[in-house]
């Protein structure tokens, strides 16, 4: 795991030279790469890249970056891990390639020789973002991995400078970054409290998506570049498996499963997993106690409050498995001490609070270990989360259901008695019941809106928005296209399950899930491998046909029967909690005065982000205990917490 960034300029203003100023941007990243950095530029094209290095294969200077091709056709700088490089490099040596050393960069510059990029982008196995300069074609490519495990920003900013790199702090700090904000991702976060890609918070900034790798035509002055996309997930999910036997399928997963996590756990520095004691981490675990010769090492993160707490069962788990385990409890003292980390860790706002254990967690692992396997993906290659129940059941309610939709129109306009209220309240949670009348008529009102929708597909991203109306609330903001709303989902027929497991696929997990583990355990130089994003698992369990998955209660059926061949059922089958802290208290207690000054509706009124009497009820709701808006603030919070921390660093 490393971290990379360059830039390509046509005039060079600066008071530091090209190899200054590359070595700056690197070190702003230091954390993703702390054993070494490298820097290399090109004159005449005035492209340079710079390069931060965690050692993790081949730990000795042969690995270090950029590095040239052997041939000095090509240069490349690398972050993430190739899986399958071993098997790569096997058969260069068969045919008499010698290399200097043993990382998986020099195997990755021998495939760019004889395959050129786009065959070599679809041999490799694992995790990656990568610039490529191609001195013979004059090309620089920008390319991500399948699922978006690892980040990679770009864009042409000021004098059409093009900046790219890892992070956006490391493009800041180049003179001709151009940090305008761009308002309709500000609405994006507080929608999804993440922003999707292609979008960043800066109008000059752009997110590569996965599967994709971008070419620029070095030889002209033009901004123009060409985008390519090597794999797509979505054609997967449209080729459902004929056979009927379970049992075929799970021996099929456990397999891949059991390959993936025997390719991840090789590494030339400690090795460990996060452990939760949930399907979806146990699993992983297993699997890797059944192909280690030594007791695994595993990380759990425990807290005081029950309802918020796994490390119990996690520790039942390592113990029947007979891991090296390791928790740590930890009170709210300890996690708020990280809020005021979380602008710099983030780099651009992210509003998911599991941010916090989430780097607790890998400030654990890193003491023990550099590498730690993780059982992200699961939920969305399973269906595993508990919404998609909910949200079925609730389309087939109302989606479906015209007289169901007139009484809840009839509720909105306010013109229906009390008694008329009981079957729009029955859709809501029991948690959301108990608060006051004007809540749940807003909440009515949601799910009027959300019920007026025309596919699955439309009411699953109106289902999953905290602030419904967004561009309402932030100044100047339009609604703009993202893969959750306008990607087309086909070809799929009736399984509607799967439809929004890929949905998940396409948004949550790689701007959501994958952004949060990269970017916390980053922050603690630790890498994060993630097992059931092995592209060949993900390609098989999108073949996987629903009713193997679920009865349309409960998921993961056919990852539990793997499971339950490792551990009892009697220690997994339990209420899903999560990766959570109590941030509804929270914001009442310990946070308040912290909250009330980044939400002070004259600070909002100045800055002009925010409409601030809308912010400033959702605020005042949630202090009197009327209503629970703690993610829909969150979202603003985070936003201001790091409005002003760039604002500090300007």
């Amino acid at each position: 795991m490393c971290g990379f960034a360059g830039f390509r300029q046509f005039e060079y203003r600066d008071a530091l030279t090209p190899q200054q100023r590359l070595k700056r941007m690197g070190e702003s990243i230091w954390l993703r790469g702390p054993d070494a950095g490298g820097v290399w530029f090109n004159k005449s094209l005035g492209l340079g890249l710079s390069h931060r290095r965690l050692s993790i294969q081949d730990i000795s200077a042969s690995g270090a970056q950029p590095m040239v091709s052997e041939s000095g056709r090509y240069v490349l700088a690398f972050n993430g891990e190739i899986y399958n490089f071993t098997e790569l490099r096997q058969d260069f040596v068969d045919s008499g390639h010698q290399f200097r050393g043993h990382s998986d960069t020099e195997v990755m510059l021998a495939c760019f020789e004889r395959w050129g990029i786009h065959s070599s982008l679809e041999k490799f196995e694992g995790m990656f973002a990568f610039a490529l300069f191609d001195s013979s074609e004059n090309m620089l490519y920008l390319a991500r991995d399948r699922l978006g495990e690892k980040p990679l920003y770009y864009g042409w900013n000021r004098r059409n400078t093009l900046l790219f790199g890892s992070e956006l702090k490391a493009l800041g700090q180049h003179p001709d970054f151009d940090n305008a904000i761009d308002r309709n991702a500000i609405a994006l976060l507080l929608k999804y409290n993440y922003i999707p890609a292609p979008y960043s918070i800066y109008r000059s900034i752009r997110k590569l998506e996965p599967g994709c790798y971008l070419g620029v035509d070095l030889s002209t002055r033009s901004t123009a570049a060409s985008l390519n996309r090597y794999w797509d997930v979505t054609g997967f999910f449209g080729r459902v498996g004929e056979s009927a036997d379970r049992e075929e399928y799970a021996q099929e997963l456990e397999s891949l499963l059991k390959n993936s996590i025997r390719q991840q756990m090789i590494s030339d520095v400690p090795l460990g997993a996060f452990l939760s004691g949930g399907v979806d981490s146990s699993a992983v675990v297993a699997l890797m106690q059944s192909q280690s010769s030594r007791p695994v090492k595993t990380f759990c993160i425990g807290f005081n409050e029950k309802q918020y707490n796994e490390a119990e069962y996690a520790k039942q788990v390592a113990m029947h498995l007979g891991t090296d385990h390791t928790e740590l409890y930890v009170d709210a003292d300890d996690s708020l001490d990280v809020i005021p980390m979380l602008p710099q860790i983030y780099d651009e706002p992210f509003a998911d609070s599991s941010q916090i254990p989430t780097y607790l967690i890998s400030k654990l692992a890193r003491q023990d270990v550099t590498v730690s396997l993780s059982g992200d993906g699961g939920d969305e290659l399973f269906c595993g989360y508990e919404r998609y129940f909910e949200y079925m059941q609730a389309w087939r309610q109302l989606g479906q259901n015209a007289s169901m939709r007139s009484q809840l129109q009839s509720v909105v306009l306010g013109n229906v008695p009390p008694a008329l209220l009981a079957p729009a309240i029955k859709l809501l949670s029991s948690s959301q019941r108990r608060y006051s009348l004007p809540y749940i008529m807003e909440k009515i009102g949601r799910h009027n809106s959300i019920a007026e929708s025309r596919s699955l597909q439309q009411f699953y991203e109106r289902s999953l928005r905290y602030w419904f109306r967004a561009e309402q609330v932030v100044i100047g903001a339009n609604e703009v296209e993202t893969a959750l709303k306008h990607q087309p989902i086909a070809g799929l027929g009736g399984d509607s399950y799967r439809q929004l497991m890929l949905l998940d696929m396409l948004s949550y997990l790689p701007d959501d899930i994958l952004v949060k583990v990269d970017r916390a355990a980053m922050a603690n130089s630790l890498e994060t491998r993630v097992p059931f994003l092995n592209h060949r698992v993900v390609e098989f369990a999108a073949t996987v046909p629903a009713a193997m998955q679920t009865d349309g209660i409960t998921g993961k059926h056919l990852l539990r029967q793997i499971l339950y061949r490792h551990v009892p059922r009697t220690l997994i089958e339990r209420p899903k909690q999560g990766f959570a802290v109590p941030l509804p208290a929270w914001l009442r207690s310990q946070l308040r005065d912290w909250a009330a000054t980044l939400l002070d509706p004259v600070r909002l009124r100045d800055e002009g982000f925010f409409r601030e009497t809308a912010v400033t009820r959702k605020w005042q709701e949630h202090l009197a205990g009327h209503a629970d808006h703690s993610f829909q603030l969150w979202g603003v919070l985070m936003f201001q917490a790091w409005l002003e921390h760039v604002s500090a660093e300007r």
